[in-house]
């Protein structure tokens, strides 16, 4: 066993009984309570029985949706956490953890390139980070002011500008899945933008919008650029030139953003809910201002709730970010080894797949999600749809991913020799974010193949 796994092995099990009892005089729990309770036993059986009907999210096997177990190290300092249940609210609900979650988003801004001073906070999710990103954004241009995402971006924008107010429309995307540039330069001379939203790490492709252009045409028309990488911001550990690696160009224009989402969730290896907003100016704290009476009272310092559109935040989440941050700091050979073989497994599951004429990319991956199309098939979507079926039944866990044929088309001429829905086409869809992948991918690839 390495250092490195030994260092996120199950050991922080045995050792949870041990700090418990260092934590348990500090907090609300009671050490004569609950654990031989009938009742609660009762009812934690269940629970286990119940919590049977999941996919297996841990099995290598398992490269289906965004999900992943948090890596040992991260539920491990959450539940200690818990055990205290600190509300990052304000600091008399949890001083310890809110200075824990201002180092972590401080190391989170140095590895994106948002410069200081910035403010920032955790989020219970990529969702509200954005919805905060998109508030802030409103208040400084305007209610009437759009906001534009590419057709590939996720479906929170337009929900979010909905629930804000603000006109929405979106931008094409290139033969890449990408946001088109050309499109975005003609949306913007015909006035009324407000905000750009590009996105680094498609949900459906890990597509990364060309940013450089993007912060090049938000300067020229004078737009509010927000970057939303809630799936691929941790890559920017692998912008480095080195392999394997990421888009280099893309990474670094991330310092251009007057807003930033980025959710360590996901590729930051941490349990639900865990999301980050980020502002390159920290003048805009003053739109988060309210009046609590009853908090904020500890400490003539920054409360965490004061730049939040959320209030209880549980504490738990930045005590574990912290923690894993501590044991896999942001560098390559830190949290970056997570990173490269996720990308690395992507790579090699591309490189397999583009080999056999009887399947083909649908595009080449950017990060660590591939998506495939049945070539030899005569209705590729109905071979989708049935291989997806037949994957799961030997244990393969996959996703499909529906898209345009028209543009499936232009990218794959021989489509338009195939049957099938003339909308719409399938393609089995593969997220390789688990380090395991890496020594799975040549078998995945075959039965990949063979399902197709």
């Amino acid at each position: 066993m390495s250092d490195h796994d030994n260092l996120l092995g199950d050991g922080y099990a045995r050792r949870l009984a041990a700090r418990a009892q260092t934590l348990l005089p500090l907090g609300t729990l009671n050490a004569d309570a609950a654990p031989d309770d009938p009742a609660a036993a009762a009812a934690l059986a269940e629970l286990a029985a119940r919590l049977r009907d999941t996919y297996p999210y841990n099995d290598p096997r398992y490269a289906g949706q965004m999900l992943k177990p948090p890596v040992p190290v991260a539920w491990a300092a959450y539940a200690t956490a818990m055990l205290l249940n600190p509300n990052n609210h304000a600091l008399d609900g949890g001083p310890a953890t809110a200075a824990m979650e201002k180092e972590v988003v401080a190391a989170l801004g140095d590895m994106l390139g948002v410069a200081s001073p910035r403010l920032g906070h955790l989020t219970s999710s990529g969702t509200i980070a954005n919805l905060e990103a998109l508030f802030v954004a409103r208040e400084l241009a305007g209610a009437d002011a759009v906001v534009v995402s590419s057709e590939a971006a996720h479906y929170t924008h337009a929900r979010m500008c909905g629930v804000l107010g603000v006109p929405h429309e979106t931008i094409a995307q290139d033969g890449a899945g990408r946001m088109d540039a050309g499109a975005l330069r003609d949306r913007l001379a015909r006035g009324g933008v407000g905000t750009v939203v590009a996105t680094l790490g498609t949900t459906g492709l890990g597509a990364l919008d060309p940013l450089p252009e993007i912060a090049d045409l938000c300067a020229e028309f004078g737009a509010r650029l927000h970057v939303d990488t809630a799936y691929g911001g941790f890559f920017a550990l692998l912008a480095d030139g080195g392999a394997p690696g990421v888009d280099v160009e893309a990474y670094k224009s991330v310092a251009r953003a007057d807003s930033v989402v980025i959710d360590p969730h996901k590729h930051g290896l941490q349990p639900y809910g865990c999301g980050c907003v980020l502002f390159s100016d920290p003048s805009v704290g003053r739109f988060y201002a309210h009046d609590s009476p009853y908090t904020y009272f500890t400490s003539g310092d920054l409360h965490l709730g004061e730049i939040s559109l959320e209030c209880s935040r549980a504490g738990a989440s930045a005590a574990a970010l912290w923690t894993t941050l501590r044991a896999l700091p942001l560098t390559r050979d830190g949290l970056g080894q997570h990173l490269a073989a996720a990308r690395g497994a992507g790579l090699r599951l591309a490189e397999l797949l583009a080999a056999d004429e009887r399947v083909a990319l649908l595009v080449e991956p950017e990060l660590d999600i591939v998506c495939v199309l049945a070539r030899a098939a005569d209705d590729p979507g109905a071979a989708a749809e049935r291989a997806f079926d037949d994957l799961a039944r030997e244990g393969w866990h996959v996703a499909t991913l529906r898209v345009d044929r028209a543009w499936a088309t232009a990218r794959h001429p021989w489509l338009a020799d195939r049957g099938g829905d003339p909308e719409t086409v399938t393609a089995i869809r593969c997220c390789l974010l688990k380090r395991e992948h890496a020594g799975v991918v040549d078998a995945l690839a075959g039965v990949l193949i063979d399902a197709l």
